[in-house]
Parts: C-alpha cells; structure tokens; sequence
C-alpha cells in the first residue's frame, strides 16, 4: 500500500506576543516547538501533525497553525 502524502504545516510566531510561558511547548505532542531564550520557536517543523493544540492552549494568540 503506498503511503499517503504528508501534509505540511505552517506555524506563526508573533514574538511581540509571546511572553515564553511555554504551555505550547508543554502540549506539543510531538515536539516540534521549543523555548529560544524568551520566545518559542519551531524546532521540527515536519514532526507537526496540524494538530492545534500549541494555537488552542496559547493564552496570549501568539501562535498560529495553518495549512501550506
């Protein structure tokens, strides 16, 4: 069986936003985001599945999950 396409991800930091709490890095599961200094930042983009959860837990909207 062949395997389906990856689908790819677009993830949006506004650092102005981003008081690097960490709750998105805490909730990736599959641990694409990590903490640069006082800021998140992507550290495996093609490990993210779309799943939001990084976008829905952010209490300050400074992370965005779109579709490339």
């Amino acid at each position: 069986m062949a395997e389906a396409a990856k689908k790819l991800w677009r993830i949006e930091i506004d650092e102005k936003l981003c008081k690097g709490c960490d709750i998105c890095v805490d909730f990736c599961p599959t641990h694409v985001l990590e903490l640069k200094g006082t800021v998140v930042g992507v550290k495996d983009l093609e490990a993210c599945t779309g799943c939001q959860l990084c976008d829905l837990r952010c209490p300050d909207f400074a992370i965005q999950v779109f579709p490339r």
